[in-house]
């Protein structure tokens, strides 16, 4: 049972990493096709750096939480349900 919970954990996180992957495909190239527009169109107002900025932030914090999870996946959240049941046994 624990090996099948291991493996199940496991394929979670490679689909996250591989969500995170392909966000941040989709974010490079959109981006690109952002700044080639705005080259084309009006070059003397750097407008694509607004989009570039604010998705961004939504990707770094996908790839902060991404890569993050082995400080702060399953396993932690498990160790700290345990410490607080501890916790609430000892208080209780």
């Amino acid at each position: 049972m624990e090996n099948e919970n291991g493996y199940l954990r496991a394929k979670k996180r490679v689909e996250n990493l591989k969500a995170f992957y392909i966000h941040l495909t989709v974010y490079v190239l959109v981006n690109v096709m952002l700044f080639a527009i705005n080259l084309l169109t009006d070059p003397s107002y750097w407008w694509f750096l607004y989009p570039l900025g604010g998705w961004g932030i939504g990707v770094l914090i996908h790839g902060i939480t991404t890569l993050a999870d082995g400080n702060f996946g399953t396993e932690w959240e498990e160790r700290k349900i345990k410490e607080y049941m501890e916790k609430d046994k000892k208080n209780g």
